[in-house]
């Protein structure tokens, strides 16, 4: 069963939208907000960590100090016992840091994962198949891991190196002022960090939208296989799949050119404030300027140094490709809310009457100026289609392939909006309504259907919630489902995987079980028992025609004894209406609707 408003805003025409930058920034911000105690106590830790990690390098230069002047055992072992002890408590301090930091990233990407989630269900279904699932489903797996794993691991780890860098930093200054100036030494290897950070999120932003394409295709090859092979399509689909995976190759080695940068620039802007200090230190002490204690404390802490940069660093990488996940997963976020942009928009439908009112409709390309119009009214599919079903009428639509049949039954269920004219029903436009509303009215069926993780009766609660039992099995009855009264369990029969299996017989069945728990007043079929043998479908659509009784069915008829059945038939050609009548009607006339009847026939009038 497939339902859903339009979404009055697009975020373009090939894919979901990716959130710029300060956008990504507000979302990081509302993560900490909503954890805010665990995120300003991880700090804390750190700080008080890094805190005792300055005490050793000092001591050590005491120590040295110590020696030189003539100073006793004692003396040194009381020194070397307090570099003991703040040892001790900068390892306790960094423990419980990074425990609370890995608490506040479980919780964030848990967060994350559950947000992601409500949006895309909240999505509008014409956007979602716009962008195809290759892109939904890299965004909710890869990218909602990385960024779990980030903020999990990168997060604590990097906090803790930034508050180590910082007081390093600070400890060289106070400990020796002269020798402080040395870590200017450090700019070469922040201009490659400057270098890299300004290629870097656009180059993985590029990646990952190559896997989300890569992904893509190979779902779809995977889903196609039989009809691949059925028509010869391999070497196409091989080549294809190969340009894919040239170009997931190609933005891969870009991020790896970059890397191959940064960490040789890096490593060297380590080695010379240290370099420095020795050279520097060495010809003040010749002048008196500065003790051998200060000079050896000054070359540690600038050592020390090196360790939390290279933890920033390495983590730098998976800050750039989360930073880039991030901004696929909260783009997300920018698509207006398919169950929130009608809600309270507009006046409840005054009825079920359905009114198409000088229709023109064509599927996105271009951009939104006046080129991009221009594009998308040469492309119409659609060309001042204008028809009225009446409430409880069973309308059928029939035409050639390509005539712009499916495409009108998903104008009436609201999936899409028209470019020019309306869609009605009860007098207000069928796009505008809240999806709550639009499912109590218009209910689509086509012959995609999917089978849900969980028991038959999870599956069909989907559509009435608080159904009961007898409920359930009326509905499997009335689509002809006599194989659910087989199933081991009965309605408590897990499908999918590692349960039992649906035929795409029975997957469809149960599709339509779920349109008559929802109880519309008006169903659009398109080609809803196409996967059924046609003994079965005819069956099928009996016992629909008698549940459905007093509602109003509009029927995309490719079996033309749906249109024999239906009380007027409506003859789509090229994106217009070209007849509408009765089934006699119009085989009187001799038009062509009776060119299809005969051809449905073999030929014979």
């Amino acid at each position: 069963m497939t339902s859903s408003a339009a979404s009055t805003t697009s975020p373009g025409a090939h894919g979901l939208p990716v959130a710029g930058p300060a956008a990504t920034r507000r979302a990081a911000l509302r993560l900490v907000r909503r954890d805010g105690r665990a995120f300003a106590l991880m700090l804390v830790l750190n700080a008080l960590a890094a805190g005792a990690g300055l005490a050793g390098p000092w001591l050590l230069g005491r120590i040295v100090d110590t020696v030189r002047d003539g100073g006793g055992v004692a003396d040194v072992d009381r020194l070397a016992l307090v570099i003991l002890v703040c040892a001790v408590a900068q390892l306790l301090l960094a423990r419980q840091a990074r425990y609370v930091g890995h608490r506040f990233g479980e919780r964030a990407a848990a967060r994350i994962r559950e947000d992601y989630v409500d949006r895309a269900l909240a999505l509008p279904a014409a956007v979602v198949e716009r962008a195809g699932t290759g892109d939904l489903t890299a965004r909710g797996t890869t990218d909602v891991t990385s960024v779990g794993r980030t903020l999990r691991d990168a997060a604590p780890e990097v906090s803790v190196a930034a508050v180590q860098a910082l007081f390093l930093l600070g400890a060289v200054v106070v400990v020796a002022p002269l020798l402080g100036l040395c870590a200017l030494g450090l700019l070469g290897g922040l201009l490659a960090v400057r270098w890299y950070l300004r290629r870097a999120h656009r180059a993985y932003l590029a990646e990952g939208a190559a896997t989300s394409d890569l992904a893509e295709l190979l779902a779809a090859t995977a889903a196609g296989a039989r009809t691949v092979e059925a028509l010869g399509l391999q070497d196409r689909r091989w080549a294809a799949s190969e340009r894919a995976i040239a170009e997931c190759r190609r933005t891969r080695l870009r991020t790896l050119f970059l890397r191959s940068v940064l960490l040789p620039a890096v490593d060297v802007g380590h080695v010379l404030p240290v370099a420095g200090v020795l050279l520097v230190g060495g010809a003040l002490m010749g002048r008196g300027g500065v003790g051998l204690g200060a000079v050896v404390a000054a070359a540690l802490y600038l050592r020390q140094l090196s360790e939390p940069l290279d933890t920033v660093l390495l983590w730098l990488e998976q800050l750039q490709s989360s930073g880039a996940a991030f901004a696929r997963v909260e783009g997300l976020g920018t698509v207006p809310d398919a169950r929130k942009a009608a809600a309270g928009a507009g006046p409840v439908p005054a009825g079920d009457r359905i009114e198409v009112r000088g229709v023109h409709y064509a599927y996105p390309t271009g951009g939104d100026g006046p080129a991009g119009a221009a594009d998308r009214a040469a492309g119409d599919v659609l060309h001042g289609v204008t028809l009225t079903v009446r409430p409880g009428e069973r309308l059928a639509l029939v035409g050639p392939s390509g005539a712009g049949k499916s495409t009108l039954g998903r104008l009436l269920a609201g999936i899409e909006a028209p470019r020019r004219g309306s869609v009605t029903v009860g007098g207000v436009p069928v796009a505008g309504l809240d999806p709550e509303v639009l499912r109590q009215h218009v209910v689509l069926v086509t012959q995609e259907h999917h089978v849900f993780l969980g028991s038959v009766r999870d599956n069909l609660r989907l559509a009435a919630p608080g159904a009961g039992d007898g409920e359930l099995r009326a509905a499997l009855a009335a689509v002809g489902a006599g194989w659910a009264g087989e199933l081991p369990a009965g309605l408590d029969t897990e499908l999918g995987p590692g349960g039992h299996r649906l035929d795409g017989a029975q997957s469809q069945q149960l599709a339509l079980a779920r349109v008559v728990l929802a109880d519309p007043h008006t169903v659009i079929l398109d080609e809803a028992t196409a996967l059924l043998d046609p003994r079965t479908a005819r069956h099928t659509e009996r016992a629909l025609a008698a549940v459905l009784a007093g509602r109003t069915v509009i029927a995309v008829a490719h079996r033309l004894h749906t249109a024999h059945d239906a009380d007027r038939v409506a003859v789509l050609e090229a994106g217009r209406l070209a007849e509408l009548g009765t089934h006699d009607e119009l085989v009187a006339a001799g038009g062509a609707y009776a060119a299809l009847w005969r051809s449905w026939h073999g030929g014979r009038p």
